[in-house]
């Protein structure tokens, strides 16, 4: 069992190395985005399907209670997978691929940011996000993998994890997840980080 759980660690954080050395810029210009969006008085939204989904919730969570800082206000960012009565409403009713899109049509506003989590970049309801969010003037920024699919060419920011290897890709989304946490607190609340 030792060899696996070596192999394992060793993929996984091969596969960090190389998205965040040749991702570095763009992870930092997604920082400032999300920054600037919230300084602006608006909001983050996210969507994801599967482990995505739990990253988007997770990332959330984040942002409206609180990442290092431990006394700053709650910043707007809402997970569009949480609402189980409003997800089978609208799959049930439209169709699945529209979950996420119709919730930004509600919610998404000029200016918002979305964060569309994707492992394979071609999940349609991810793309149908993206593209309701373009249509609704929001900045789109991509955590994907692979060679980024179909949601690259949408995204503001396209954040490209290098592997074919879905539980690789979702483990450095999740770090992904942190590293913007942080550096938009660093950014929102410098006071706290002196």
């Amino acid at each position: 069992m030792s060899e696996l759980i070596a192999r394992i660690v060793a993929e996984s954080i091969e596969v960090k190395r190389r998205f965040f050395t040749e991702s570095g810029r763009e992870i930092e210009r997604a920082g400032r985005v999300i920054a600037e969006v919230i300084r602006s008085g608006c909001k983050i939204l996210l969507c994801g399907n599967g482990g995505s989904a739990a990253d988007a919730q997770h990332i959330a969570g984040e942002f409206v209670n609180r990442f290092i800082c431990a006394d700053r206000r709650a910043l707007p960012a809402l997970a569009l997978s949480t609402d189980g009565s409003i997800l089978t409403c609208i799959a049930n009713d439209t169709a699945f691929d529209r979950v996420f899109a119709r919730q930004i049509e509600a919610f998404g506003a000029p200016g918002d940011v979305l964060i569309a989590i994707s492992t394979s970049g071609d999940s349609p309801n991810v793309i149908a996000a993206a593209l309701q969010a373009r249509m609704q003037e929001m900045k789109i920024i991509g955590f994907l993998g692979r060679d980024g699919g179909r949601m690259a060419s949408l995204c503001d920011i396209a954040l490209i994890v290098p592997s074919a290897n879905t539980q690789r890709i979702q483990e450095t989304h999740n770090l992904l997840g942190h590293i913007l946490c942080e550096m938009v607190e660093r950014q929102l609340f410098p006071e706290q980080f002196s």
